[in-house]
């Protein structure tokens, strides 16, 4: 029996950092790439996970659209310490985001948006939120972690941002593009 092709595109949902901390990031991502040969953390913009990534059917797009936006103006915009760097051995080293309540309601909201609107079939989270921003996983190979952990985990990292907007990214074959960004509700758009 042939199976129906699937013609679900992936997406995620995430905060990510304005200028100009996210070309910093960048900045770390690719170091990273160049020094340990770890190039998975550059196909995405440097990010925190809300929402994992999960196939969506195109044509049904605006109905993510539409709840993120009631999501988003019901929230106030809030800000998120960067500090230090930390990992999930052996394999990711990140950005490590210091305990935020604001945040952590967030992500609460945005999974019940995937569970209960959505109708998304999620596994159990075992490790609860960690939120954090990657600079190298997945094709970091255990003997360049530890050498790069080496490097990094008494460095001192710290940077402060501003949350203004959640973001819906999109995968386009070979790198998350961002998609659409969903202001929060104390924000004023810029009238130029």
């Amino acid at each position: 029996m042939k199976s129906k092709q699937d013609n679900r595109s992936l997406y995620f949902i995430a905060i990510i950092p304005d200028e100009p901390l996210r070309s910093e990031l960048t900045v770390l991502k690719k170091w990273v790439f160049e020094e340990f040969g770890s190039k998975a953390a550059l196909r995405s913009p440097p990010h925190i996970t809300l929402q994992m990534p999960f196939k969506w059917i195109p044509e049904k797009e605006e109905i993510l659209e539409k709840s993120l936006e009631i999501l988003a103006s019901s929230f106030s915009n809030f800000e998120v310490l960067l500090c230090n760097f930390n990992c999930f051995k052996p394999r990711v080293i990140y950005v490590d985001v210091e305990k935020n309540e604001k945040l952590a309601v967030l992500r609460k909201k945005v999974m019940s948006l995937s569970r209960k609107e959505w109708k998304l079939d999620l596994p159990k989270d075992l490790r609860g939120f960690n939120p954090h921003v990657t600079i190298g996983f997945r094709d970091l190979k255990k003997s360049q972690f530890y050498k790069l952990w080496n490097q990094l985990k008494d460095k001192p990292f710290q940077a402060i941002f501003d949350v203004e907007s959640i973001i819906l990214l999109k995968h386009n074959g070979k790198t998350w593009d961002v998609y659409k960004r969903f202001l929060l509700g104390n924000v004023k758009p810029d009238l130029q």
